[in-house]
């Protein structure tokens, strides 16, 4: 079953500035694509969406049309500041570049009503115009305010990344599994079963890890998730190929159609990848 990864992030320190990963020792040097492809190859990725990697906010356009003439690299979800007047300018700067397919926020490490105010909403309304998606990465204890963001903007196509981000070593499945059935009711929202490792400690096992994925799918239904890898975040508690190996096993059950749903046939629909 081939895999197209719908979240590599791609580092490369030499061409631009990544101040976040100051604080992350363990991720902080170059990833490369080929690195990254040396090992997802033999593990059927075939191809990958470049997830923006936090950049400075001055590298966030190179950071793009980078990766975008990168082999393999089918389309980037790109940086953006909805919460910025001149946002509807990047945007029409981003949708020059055919294989840009979405955009990106992160709010998981951002004040919660960041996202809430009238500006950040009415720019993000804008995105259909241009035929781009909007990745939202909350916490699970932001599933809330996420969900209010996906309401105010019901045209605009969203991806839930990283299954919600669970507190799967603390608070664990519970409100998590509640709120994930909340707001997977939302028609315009999608999940991508991406990132959990990264939560569950370095001690995981696939049935650590199987009620998480499987309550998303549940929730969301085969045609509403694609798959992502997280790499190279994925590393901190994991490999690429524990990851691969451990979404194949919680999903081996599911039909050879529901798998190709999940693994790249959503992906192609939901990203136009």
């Amino acid at each position: 079953m081939r895999i197209l990864d719908t979240h590599l992030h791609l580092v490369y320190p030499r061409q631009f500035s990544y101040p976040w990963l100051a604080g992350q020792p363990v991720l902080n040097r170059e990833w490369t694509l080929e690195d990254y492809f040396a090992e997802a190859l033999p593990l059927g990725i075939e191809s990958a969406l470049h997830m923006e990697v936090d950049v400075a906010e001055q590298d966030m356009l190179a950071e793009t049309e980078f990766v975008l003439a990168l082999p393999r690299i089918v389309g980037a979800i790109a940086a953006c500041r909805p919460e910025n007047p001149a946002f509807v300018d990047q945007i029409e700067r981003l949708s020059e570049h055919p294989h840009v397919k979405g955009v990106r926020r992160i709010l998981h490490e951002a004040p919660d009503d960041l996202s809430q105010s009238d500006l950040f909403v009415e720019n993000i309304r804008h995105l259909p115009d241009y035929d781009l998606s909007f990745d939202l990465c909350v916490r699970a204890d932001q599933l809330g305010i996420g969900k209010m963001l996906v309401e105010r903007a019901p045209d605009v196509s969203f991806i839930l990344d990283h299954c919600g981000v669970p507190d799967v070593t603390g608070a664990g499945l519970d409100p998590w599994r509640a709120d994930i059935k909340a707001i997977a009711k939302l028609p315009n929202l999608n999940a991508k079963v991406s990132g959990i490792i990264a939560y569950s400690g370095p001690d995981w096992t696939v049935d650590t890890l199987r009620p998480y994925v499987e309550h998303i799918i549940e929730c969301f239904g085969w045609d509403r998730v694609v798959w992502g890898s997280d790499h190279p975040v994925v590393t901190k508690t994991g490999s690429l190929t524990r990851w691969v190996e451990a979404s194949r096993e919680i999903v081996k059950g599911a039909s050879p159609d529901e798998q190709a749903r999940l693994f790249h046939r959503n992906a192609e629909r939901i990203y136009k990848a």
